[in-house]
């Protein structure tokens, strides 16, 4: 099935090196020049904003959920094409994922790896098969990277796992992953 929707899990910060907000930007433009729709966390804080605004800017599709206890807090951008405003966290992830063919992950933080946690999970449940991509900016995710290699390697999870999610340091690399 061809990827016509991409979930962004991404930084509701910018963090602290300038090519974060490089990959998110291009990411977003990226996305729209390939006629891939953006579905992401409805924020216009940190890189979650950067990225729609470029998706935006690029003339591409925008569709974000938030939860109501966030709107304030991550400045609820609601000049999406689709904003859904949500009752609690988990009903985000769940309409997020539900409403794309495949997932990039940004630089972020705990609310990022909430995300990916949850949708590998489900991944490795088989309630999915999306193609689950880790853009590691600046090698980011390296200490993911070795995170996930120790848990196979002490027997916490299957060899799998490193099947479910694909490793790339570019946006291009990214989209260019999930054309395959």
């Amino acid at each position: 099935m061809p990827i016509k929707s991409v979930c962004v899990y991404c930084g509701s910060r910018s963090g602290a090196m300038p090519a974060y907000e490089s990959a998110a930007k291009s990411l977003g433009v990226m996305l729209a020049a390939r006629g891939l729709r953006l579905v992401y966390g409805a924020g216009d804080v940190g890189l979650m904003g950067v990225v729609a605004r470029a998706t935006q800017e690029a003339g591409g599709e925008t569709f974000g959920v938030i939860p109501e206890h966030l709107v304030k807090r991550e400045v609820g951008k609601s000049d999406l094409n689709t904003y859904v405003v949500t009752e609690t966290m988990h009903e985000r992830k769940k309409v997020m994922l539900y409403n794309a063919d495949a997932v990039v992950v940004l630089p972020g933080g705990p609310g990022s790896l909430d995300e990916l946690f949850e949708a590998l999970t489900w991944r490795q449940l088989g309630l999915h098969d999306k193609p689950i991509v880790i853009l590691n900016v600046e090698g980011y995710w390296d200490k993911l990277h070795d995170l996930m290699t120790h848990m196979v390697a002490q027997g916490f999870a299957d060899t799998s796992l490193s099947e479910f999610l694909i490793w790339v340091e570019t946006p291009e690399q990214a989209l260019d992953a999930l054309a395959t």
